[in-house]
């Protein structure tokens, strides 16, 4: 994304929440293993740990994708792109974030009609806790929101790239993560770490 304050805006919040996802999910999983433990020794339950997790799952999930769109960490297939020359590749990298962003769009646009059905009706789980559905969708649509937001800025930012014949830049910011780019985001700290004390040392 572009420099500027709201792409720094964007990149916030999905750090926020990443990491409220993130410790969400080390409670859950707190909460699975006393509930393993407390159902085998003392026959007790705590009742939609189950259902808990199945929200967790697809909120965690919609709040990911931002994450990995940011980082540029979701898979790309590139045995073929790679062999292309600079424009062919700032052409393929600018159809695949123009063709990301009408598929997050076209999520929202459905995810918007089960959210307001879910309203209109005021559906409640059949489950044990009988949560009202609106409340894990609304936090699910919430993430899948801000995935539309920032793939359609990307798709927007890429495509005016390329009308600017800015093809180098518009590959490094939008194409797929080389080698070495994929190692230190892997290894992150310790290369910095790494490097600090070559640096020091010398």
């Amino acid at each position: 994304m572009p420099d500027n304050l709201f792409s720094r805006c964007l990149e916030k919040s999905v750090d926020v929440l990443t990491i409220l996802a993130g410790w969400w999910l080390i409670v859950l999983s707190l909460a699975t293993c006393f509930e393993m433990v407390a159902r085998k020794l003392f026959h007790f339950s705590l009742q939609g740990i189950d259902e808990i997790g199945g929200y967790t799952l697809a909120i965690s999930s919609a709040i990911g994708f931002s994450y990995t769109l940011i980082t540029r960490g979701h898979t790309r297939i590139d045995f073929l792109v790679s062999k292309l020359p600079v424009k062919g590749r700032a052409v393929m990298n600018t159809i695949a974030m123009v063709t990301l962003a009408l598929m997050a769009l076209f999520a929202i646009y459905r995810g918007y009609d089960v959210l307001a059905e879910t309203i209109e009706f005021q559906s409640t789980a059949t489950t044990p806790l009988q949560t009202p559905l609106w409340i894990p969708q609304t936090m699910w649509f919430v993430g899948w929101a801000l995935f539309a937001i920032i793939s359609t800025y990307m798709a927007a930012h890429a495509t005016w790239l390329l009308i600017r014949g800015r093809d180098a830049e518009l590959n490094k910011a939008y194409g797929p993560q080389t080698l070495e780019e994929e190692i230190e985001s892997e290894a992150g700290d310790v290369i910095k770490e790494a490097k600090a004390a070559v640096g020091s040392g010398s």
